[in-house]
């Protein structure tokens, strides 16, 4: 319940109505008056040095943005009201799948901003635009997930039934997670076309879509519906799905639409950036198939269904390497069914190759390699943009 309250208490200003419609009580949020801090948790003032304000924090800067943004969204510049129920949608969609996640990827792009710049460079518009990109990222995963649950059949996400699992939705969901990518693109014509820095954002977040997509792809074609063939689970392959459906979009995108906002154009230094994100982007994805068969539910907000869903996860194609040809027997037995018994005894399996303690010594091995990358190509680059990165998902649980 206590988990419950705090989701409501901080959750934008639009899902706090809709919850007060259903629950009448009265929620109390306390204003936070501090010299602005990241998401990574360092901690500056906006604006010049000389005139220190009183300021939110930037987590909740990004949350007073997300209602502003849905009225851009739906009701800026359109007029025809045979449009109404239409928008009405679009507002629900926006609020069900947008704001109620971790806001990590988002919330990156003003903490790499606050690594990129000094505080006087970091004028109010700039700090404005930079939220708006992060929301433009979470509208962007809201995206791929609205379409990657219906692929997988999943149940629940982030605490609550899949979209398309609510009454009255199923398969229009699909048309909703069109609306969630083309409102990416209509924040950023609204509130940056007259940056020079447009362009560049407009190409980032075409091509990392396209490469999430192909990622996608690979995903769907190494395990396609109906067919177990544990032979296409390699390393090479897991690790292609990785960089291309995680990494580029949950690392190297926000980090590098600060970048660019910062007027860092040169492709050298966004090649040394995309080289490092995208190798904690594979530990990321990696922990993240952990967690779906080992974290707690109440904590990830998630049923893992990796193992009845027949994925590519690291936890198998690992296990495939280590394991007796009567385990891989075992394991093509049981893979891929939708049967708690089966599901049970592929866990029992993971048990016995001790594949807990095999991730905590890749856990600790990719956060050597992290520190030598960051070390040998982030000579021109803050390391806190990095290093700040790192501390929030090394050791996390959901």
């Amino acid at each position: 319940m206590r988990r419950l309250l705090n989701l409501v208490m901080f959750a934008p200003k639009t899902i706090r109505t809709m919850w007060h419609d259903v629950f009448p009580y009265h929620f109390k949020t306390t204003s936070v008056l501090l010299c602005t801090s990241s998401f990574q948790g360092d901690h500056s003032c906006n604006g010049t040095q000389s005139s220190i304000k009183a300021l939110s924090s930037d987590p909740q800067l990004f949350e007073d943005q997300f209602d502003k943004l849905v009225t851009d969204l739906s009701e800026r510049d359109i007029v025809d009201p045979s449009l109404a129920d239409a928008l009405t949608r679009l507002r629900e969609v926006l609020v069900y799948n947008s704001p109620l996640g971790k806001r990590n990827r988002g919330l990156s792009v003003i903490g790499s901003l606050r690594d990129l710049l000094p505080p006087t460079q970091l004028t109010q518009d700039t700090v404005q635009q930079s939220l708006v990109v992060g929301w433009c990222i979470e509208m962007l995963q809201g995206c791929f997930l609205v379409a990657d649950d219906i692929m997988d059949g999943s149940v629940t996400r982030r605490g609550q039934p899949c979209w398309y699992k609510r009454d009255g939705i199923g398969l229009d969901a699909i048309n909703d997670s069109y609306l969630l990518e083309a409102s990416v693109y209509r924040l950023l014509r609204i509130h940056c076309r007259k940056q020079p820095y447009y362009v560049h954002l407009l190409e980032l977040f075409t091509e990392i879509s396209f490469q999430t997509e192909l990622g996608q792809s690979l995903d769907l074609m190494t395990a396609p519906p109906g067919q177990i063939d544990l032979s296409r689970f390699t390393m090479d392959r897991y690790k292609a799905i990785v960089k291309y459906k995680t990494a580029f979009y949950s690392f190297y995108l926000p980090v590098a639409a600060a970048m660019y906002i910062a007027g860092i154009e040169s492709e050298e230094e966004h090649n040394n950036a995309k080289l490092i994100l995208l190798e904690m982007g594979e530990f990321f994805q990696i922990q993240d198939d952990y967690l779906d068969c080992y974290g707690d539910p109440a904590v990830t907000g998630k049923i893992g269904t990796d193992i009845q869903d027949n994925k590519c996860s690291w936890l198998v194609v690992t296990a495939l390497e280590t394991m007796t040809p009567e385990q891989r027997a075992e394991l093509e037995a049981c893979y891929g069914q939708n049967d708690d018994a089966c599901v049970e005894k592929v866990k029992a399996l993971y048990n016995t190759l001790q594949m807990p303690k095999l991730y905590h010594n890749y856990e600790e091995e990719s956060y050597q390699r992290l520190q030598k990358l960051i070390a040998c190509h982030a000579q021109n680059l803050p390391h806190s943009v990095f290093l700040n990165f790192a501390k929030k998902i090394y050791k996390r649980t959901k």
